[in-house]
């Protein structure tokens, strides 16, 4: 019996990383990329060599790009929770599921979605302060 897992259900497997990066560059543009990524990779000087070189580097990095071709550029859908708690590369898409055309993406959409995450990250900030009031009153 063997432990090996079989990864043929990723849609990861055998892509390296630069041809990975040109699929999405080629579809999107690299100002698109920064849009959503957010990395400077994408703004300053953007090549696919460069950005290559860096992403290598940056594991943290790489996941967020290869979340991005996962999701957006071969349009699956979300990841069970237990699958989302892997790295992209390790991720396995249940039989019958497919990648779908690349989801249309634009600058607005960037703007909204930075917006939403910043909402939700000040929500989350303010919950946690209000927890510590909470916890530091009990003790005086």
């Amino acid at each position: 019996m063997s432990n090996e897992i079989n990864y043929t259900n990723n849609p990861l497997h055998g892509v390296g990383l630069k041809s990975l990066l040109i699929e999405i560059v080629d579809e999107y543009g690299f100002e698109i990329l920064f849009a959503y990524l957010n990395l400077n990779c994408f703004k300053t000087n953007p090549s696919i060599d460069s950005s290559v070189k860096f992403l290598k580097k940056a594991e943290w990095a790489r996941q967020k790009v290869e979340i991005f071709y996962l999701y957006q550029y071969k349009n699956l859908p979300r990841a069970s929770d237990e699958q989302f708690s892997l790295p992209p590369r390790k991720r396995i898409i249940p039989e019958g599921l497919a990648p779908k055309r690349p989801k249309k993406l634009s600058l607005d959409d960037a703007e909204w979605l930075r917006e939403k995450r910043a909402d939700k990250l000040a929500e989350r900030e303010q919950r946690g302060r209000q927890s510590y009031d909470r916890d530091n009153r009990s003790r005086w």
